[in-house]
């Protein structure tokens, strides 16, 4: 297939680039508009005991989670006062007419001392807007601004989940054309300064461009059909320009390499094509394997992530065995230059662990281990406002109610009984929960065991006699460990069956879910991704010393989380609160990512490595000229894929913080001191048995076409010397 490509590229390369242009101008005008087709999520997981609850109380008492928020502040006196009372009713009553609004609960009506500040001065209307979040979230835009205002008798703020996740989706969104103003120019400049030649940085920054917006394009087709998450443009971006600058790295220097050999410019195009296309597909194959693990997970959220990756990769492939090659076989003088030097620092750094592999082994996994350490002390938790940087209206409404409110109504526990039933001793051992502060239910309020007043909230029983309770948090209990208080509310005795749900209950089936599945996805990625190396190298020895190195970086990863993240550290650089805790689902996606990318210069690394094995024979002299020809791309490589990540660092979300920050520390570490000082290290001990298999799977690779034909090349190759030849 790459002989085809190859040989496709050099004869037809006029037809071949002014298809590629009109295919790149066709993916740009329309993935341009993937940002408005893009979906938001909420914190859900499907067939959750959450979500049947949520379902009964939208069908059966027409209600459901308040998703809205309005903080009202008395401009003269404290809510009770007549003025104040006045003015917020009409506040209330022209809420309730809103499209979209089917549910409202204020302190004017309800009473609840829930709803009313601790000073009298401030009070909560509590709204439910029913919808999906994308259709909510629009809708907020133009509400939110609207409701947001200051009369002579109130002062008004829009909070909530929903118009936090609005906000933040908004964010994302600044972030994403942020560091696209960033990312580009900056890839440019890099490559001029790695080639020496502005064309090859030209053509690589093509292909990098070309897989982003073959990426959008994708994305915003599939939307057509599924949700696909508005965050995973933002990986499409990064992503999209890291791997088109990897593959065309790779090929530019093969093609360098082929004509410092001697080779004319036609034989040297096709030679790099067959012989570095073979790893940039192997390559593209274990990057998107790692990401669609990601399915695995029953949330949208994480598959769009998936979906990127997957059209990244094709896209990134496609411009690296393709595109480059018919723009080398039209301009490849222009990007020719003397091929890798003899020498260089990573290979004496090579060749010197390899004559003290105990030694320099040693200390690097000590660097490592240290590095790794602050994982020890990881703990999930879940999002709240902090999400946002500070001055972001939502999140300044949320620290209000926080510090003037005892409790947390707005992130009400909802119970639905299966049955009718009487409530009154369930309520009351409910209200003495630790972490509660009321429970509305239909015969009244109750706080400590005792019933303290009226009910709280309407629609607390359906048309059937059926009955919700509401369990209304503490301040406290909502900042400190919410899957327990949650956890606590379902082990209390109930006199019928109870579904609990409400946000709490929703996000806390969300990360039990994640981790649930979480065994599942790491084990496809390590066993699809062993079976991908073992293909490509015929070792059974490799593939495990590759995963091993890879789960090393991926640990450094994650105490770079918990030490910056979780614990605090370098906060007032980065730009953010830190909340104690990580939230789930981004150490997962980091994890998908960041081992694919890994991979991704392990097979590099060692497809060199094997090719020079099979020329010599010699171990050691092969890890050594495989990092001497290998390490000085791949680190520059890395340099310029962790910069486009870093350009996250700038934005707003903390989400997108963490993937920039995380990935580009592992994506660097990865490159230098697991692959130029660890990966020579536990070659040099294990000598001959690297290229150890059984000789049934030896046999089988022979029969697949990918095992060394008998001139001592793998197949490919030798196919790539006689046609060129």
């Amino acid at each position: 297939m790459l002989t085809r490509l190859g040989r496709l590229a050099v004869r037809r390369n006029g037809a071949v680039l002014i298809g590629a242009l009109l295919v790149l101008l066709g993916l740009g005008a329309y993935g341009a508009g993937a940002q408005e087709d893009l979906a938001l999520s909420r914190w859900s997981a499907p067939g959750t005991e959450s979500v049947r609850a949520g379902d009964l109380l939208r069908d059966d008492f027409r209600t459901g989670n308040p998703n809205l928020a309005l903080l009202v502040t008395a401009r003269d006196g404290d809510v009770d006062s007549p003025r104040t009372e006045r003015a917020a009713r009409e506040l209330v009553a022209e809420v309730d007419e809103l499209p979209m609004v089917t549910d409202v609960t204020s302190y004017w009506d309800a009473g609840s001392p829930a709803l009313r500040g601790e000073d009298g001065r401030r009070a909560l209307v509590l709204v439910r807007l029913e919808g999906g979040a994308t259709e909510t979230r629009e809708e907020l835009a133009t509400l939110s601004p609207e409701l947001t205002r200051t009369t002579a008798e109130l002062d008004v703020r829009v909070g909530g989940q929903e118009e936090i996740s609005r906000q933040v989706g908004e964010q994302a969104r600044a972030d994403f054309l942020r560091a696209e103003a960033f990312a580009v120019p900056l890839v440019l400049l890099l490559l001029i300064l790695v080639y020496r030649r502005t064309t090859a940085a030209l053509l690589t920054v093509a292909v990098g461009l070309l897989s982003v917006l073959g990426a959008l394009a994708g994305l915003r087709l599939l939307a057509q059909f599924t949700e696909v998450s508005t965050f995973a443009a933002n990986l499409a971006l990064v992503l999209g320009l890291g791997l088109g600058v990897d593959y065309s790295l790779f090929v530019i220097n093969r093609y360098r390499e082929e004509r410092t050999a001697g080779r004319d410019q036609r034989e040297a195009v096709l030679a790099a094509t067959v012989v570095a296309g073979r790893t940039v597909v192997f390559s593209g194959v274990t990057v998107a394997v790692s990401l669609c693990a990601l399915l695995v997970f029953p949330f949208f959220f994480l598959s769009s992530f998936a979906y990127a990756g997957v059209l990244v990769v094709g896209a990134a492939v496609a411009g690296a065995v393709l595109v480059l090659p018919a723009a080398l076989a039209r301009w490849g003088h222009r990007v020719e230059r003397a091929a890798t030097p003899s020498s260089g620092f990573w290979h004496r750094t090579a060749l010197a662990a390899m004559r003290r592999p105990l030694l320099a082994g040693a200390g690097v996994l000590a660097v490592v281990l240290v590095a790794a350490a602050p994982v020890l002390g990881l703990r999930f938790g879940l999002p709240d406002e902090r999400t946002l940087p500070e001055g972001t209206s939502s999140r300044t409404t949320s620290e209000i109610v926080h510090r003037e409110f005892a409790a947390e109504a707005t992130d009400t526990v909802q119970v639905v009984l299966a049955e009718p039933a009487d409530t009154r001793e369930y309520a009351a051992r409910l209200s003495r929960v630790a972490g509660v502060f009321q429970v509305d239910a239909p015969e009244g309020t109750y706080q400590d065991g005792r019933r303290t007043g009226a009910p709280g909230q309407d629609r607390l029983t359906a048309p059937d006699g059926r009955a919700r309770l509401a369990v209304v948090p503490t301040q406290r209990a909502m900042y400190g460990d919410v899957p327990a208080l949650v956890e606590r509310v379902r082990d209390t005795p109930a006199p019928a069956r109870a579904l609990v749900g409400g946000y709490p209950g929703e996000t806390t089936d969300f990360r039990t879910t994640l981790l649930d599945r979480l065994p599942l996805a790491v084990g496809i990625v390590l066993l699809a991704t062993y079976v991908i190396l073992f293909l490509m190298t015929g070792s059974v020895l490799l593939p495990l010393k590759a995963t091993v190195l890879n789960l090393l970086s991926l640990s450094v990863m994650l105490g770079c989380l918990v030490w910056v993240f979780q614990d605090g550290h370098l906060s007032a650089l980065l730009g953010f609160t830190p909340t104690g805790s990580i939230e789930p689902s981004i150490p997962v996606l980091m994890f998908c990512v960041a081992y694919g990318l890994s991979m991704d210069y392990e097979v590099f690394l060692l497809a060199r490595i094997k090719e020079e094995h099979e020329r010599t024979g010699d171990t050691v002299r092969a890890v050594g000229e495989g990092i001497r020809r290998s390490a000085p791309l791949t680190t520059a490589a890395a340099g310029i894929l962790a910069l486009s990540f870093l350009s996250y660092a700038t934005g707003g979300v903390v989400f997108l913080k963490e993937l920039g920050v995380g990935t580009a520390l592992t994506i660097l570490v990865d490159a230098t001191l697991i692959r130029v000082v660890l990966l020579p290290v536990t070659m040099r001990l294990a000598g001959r048995a690297n290229w150890w298999a059984p000789k049934r799977l030896l046999r089988w690779r022979v029969r697949e076409g990918t095992a060394p034909g008998p001139g001592g090349q793998s197949a490919p190759a030798s196919r790539a010397d006689q046609t060129v030849g």
